[in-house]
């Protein structure tokens, strides 16, 4: 568990279970978004290796 889940930035407000689980489900999405994006980045030079090896075999 990240240690800021169940911080509160504006005071000493108490933050319900519900707002806990919500404020970690969006940053459980924002963690995936970004693996995402990077998975997409890594499969795209894989990809590219992959193609400048064939043109090599093809040579």
């Amino acid at each position: 568990m990240f240690p800021f889940w169940g911080y509160n930035c504006y005071g000493n407000e108490g933050v319900s279970r519900r707002g806990r689980l919500e404020q970690k489900l969006r940053f459980l999405k924002w963690m995936r978004d970004d693996l995402e994006t990077r998975l997409a980045g890594i499969n795209a030079a894989i990809d590219k290796v992959e193609q400048q090896l064939g043109q090599e075999d093809a040579a």
